[in-house]
């Protein structure tokens, strides 16, 4: 396995490596063992979640205040622009965003730590996105960063797109009028 850094020092890109012939193809999609000597983090993962998008859904910017989720995330099927934003007030890099095109044929993931919003936008017809968390999700501590919020300035790659929201998405706060983690904050 092989990690990329990204702009944001503790936001990874992991790229496994995939053995492949005309038959298809392996790879180990998660190993504890091999997770935590490639990137020097020991994460515990307790919640395995998979979602299924149509073309143009954008989830996010989603985060939990209490109980803050480390999040490794993949695609199986089709292909997304995946984004972490800074919201560690402590933070050299707050408030500042990442994204990485995730797609079945690159197999590659993301680590996004606690104390970071998280979204997706769907680039393909359908894409089916899987993502191991390191805590339990927990509603009433959930928050959402407007997806559109122009102090995060998140360049979306929304050409010939029209975002797909959800009620919740479509409320989502701004940055500057939202909770996020203090020094003392669990990330």
């Amino acid at each position: 396995m092989k990690t990329i850094p990204t702009a944001i020092a503790d936001v990874l890109i992991i790229e496994p490596r995939v053995f492949g012939d005309s038959r298809g193809f392996f790879f180990e999609s998660f190993n504890q063992k091999a997770f935590d000597q490639a990137t020097g983090l020991n994460a515990n993962f307790v919640q395995d979640n998979h979602s299924r998008s149509a073309k143009g859904v954008l989830r996010g910017l989603h985060y939990q205040i209490e109980q803050p989720q480390g999040k490794l995330v993949r695609v199986v099927r089709g292909a997304v622009f995946d984004v972490a934003v800074d919201l560690r007030k402590s933070s050299a890099t707050f408030g500042q965003w990442v994204g990485a095109e995730l797609t079945e044929e690159n197999q590659r993931q993301m680590w996004v730590p606690p104390g970071f919003a998280h979204g997706f936008l769907t680039l393909s017809d359908v894409a089916d996105f899987l993502y191991k968390t390191t805590d339990y999700y927990e509603p009433q501590f959930e928050r959402c960063i407007a997806w559109d919020d122009a102090s995060v300035a998140v360049k979306w790659p929304l050409t010939g797109i029209a975002p797909q929201l959800s009620v919740k998405d479509r409320a989502g706060t701004r940055l500057a009028e939202a909770q996020m983690f203090g020094p003392t904050a669990n990330c």
